[in-house]
């Protein structure tokens, strides 16, 4: 005959039950914190304060002061900035000295090449394979499928802020493929 003890081997039911919610948590807490990252990814950035703009940048990284640029550069010319994402923009001066309501992402629309402003011909030829822009960044010779993307750009507090360009395309007429 089997004799019966007075403690046992299996631990008692709360016991249990605390082990059991604590794997859990640990398991829930392991996968919501490798989830995250992955949500995050599909969820889009809210405009921000400033309308969804940014100050325009120099190659140094410093806000582009509106009066000293304009100082130091002519009428006609094309320079690049750091504009919306970080990518590469130009701003266009007007022949009024100016700065105009539009800036023009510099990223070529067939392989992303940044495409260089050639001034003795007056437009933006890619080097990669020879797309070319008119001076408004309008396409004119492919393989590149599309105009260059516009910003827009704004004067505050003299800094110079580029925001996404919603508005028809004065280039085409259509709507803007960037949005």
């Amino acid at each position: 005959m089997a004799q019966v003890s007075g403690t046992s081997d299996v631990p008692d039911m709360g016991r249990r039950q605390f082990m059991n919610l604590l794997t859990f948590g640990t398991i829930t807490g392991t996968a919501l914190g490798a989830l995250y990252p992955v949500i995050r990814y599909f969820i889009p950035p809210s405009a921000g304060g400033t309308g969804g703009g940014v100050i325009a940048k120099d190659a140094l990284g410093n806000a582009i002061n509106v009066t000293d640029y304009l100082s130091k550069h002519l009428a006609g010319d094309r320079s690049l900035a750091q504009g919306i994402k970080g990518d590469p923009t130009y701003i266009v001066i007007e022949e009024d000295h100016t700065i105009a309501n539009y800036g023009l992402n510099a990223v070529c629309t067939h392989l992303g090449c940044v495409v260089p402003w050639n001034v003795s011909e007056n437009k933006f030829i890619c080097p990669c394979h020879g797309s070319q822009y008119d001076s408004t960044g309008k396409v004119v010779r492919g393989p590149a499928p599309l105009s260059l993307a516009l910003a827009q750009t704004t004067v505050t507090d003299d800094k110079l802020v580029f925001t996404p360009w919603t508005d028809t395309d004065f280039r085409t007429g259509k709507e803007p493929w960037w949005t």
